[in-house]
Order: structure tokens, then C-alpha cells, then sequence
């Protein structure tokens, strides 16, 4: 399945989801954003529709999903294609308590583009 998920810098590409990372007393505090620095759309025919989060624990076999979020409001209505006034936006926060080290994984899917790819350090 990697020949399917895409990366590139989050900077140049607005499909690429964003992790942010910060430590709030023994939780970390991880959030997925797309579309930071250039705006995805969003709209009834081009929206974000998914984002993952996994934690894979530094000389584990196996990655822990963190969560599954999904995106369902895209300005669609029974009037038709983007004639709503709610639009969702692909940014979710979640908190993980661990005392491992490992990498956070973040994948994200445009309904247009396919699956998109991040990973971060949990130090």
C-alpha cells in the first residue's frame, strides 16, 4: 500500500496533513491539520474526507490507531452541490499518554487526489 499514499512539503502541496505536536503534563497533545498554509478547498466536488492518526512505538512491530476522523459536511444540500452554508475543515486535536518514544503517522484522504502522508517524532 505505500505506492498509493503521496508526501510532499506541507508548505507547497495543501494536501498534506500537518502534525503539530506538544507535550501537556503526561499527555501529549497531537493535532492534524490540511491545508495550513495553502487552503484545500473543501467544496461538495473537491474536500478532504478523512484523516488518520497512528502512534508507532520505537522497536514495535505495530503502529496503535490514535483515531479516525471523519468529514461529511462539504456545502452539499438537497437544492444541490455547494448551496449549504456548512463546510467542514479537515483539523482535529487529539491526546495520547505514552512513555515510549515512536512516530506519529498522519495519512488524509481527498476525494480528488487520493491518500496523502506525514510523520513527526514523539520524543
Amino acid at each position: 500500500m505505500k505506492e498509493l499514499y503521496q508526501t510532499a512539503d506541507w508548505k507547497a502541496e495543501k494536501h498534506v496533513p500537518v502534525i503539530e505536536l506538544s507535550k501537556k503534563g503526561d499527555m501529549y497533545q497531537i493535532n492534524v491539520s490540511v491545508g495550513k498554509e495553502i487552503a484545500h478547498p473543501n467544496t461538495t466536488a473537491h474536500h478532504i474526507a478523512s484523516i488518520d492518526v497512528y502512534f508507532h512505538p520505537e522497536n514495535e512491530k505495530f503502529p496503535y490507531l490514535i483515531g479516525h476522523f471523519d468529514f461529511s459536511a462539504h456545502g452539499a444540500s438537497t437544492e444541490g452541490p455547494d448551496t449549504s452554508t456548512v463546510y467542514t475543515h479537515p483539523d482535529v486535536t487529539c491526546l495520547l499518554k505514552t512513555e515510549k518514544p515512536g512516530k506519529i503517522y498522519a495519512s488524509s484522504y481527498c476525494n480528488i487526489h487520493g491518500l496523502w502522508s506525514n510523520e513527526a517524532a514523539l520524543t
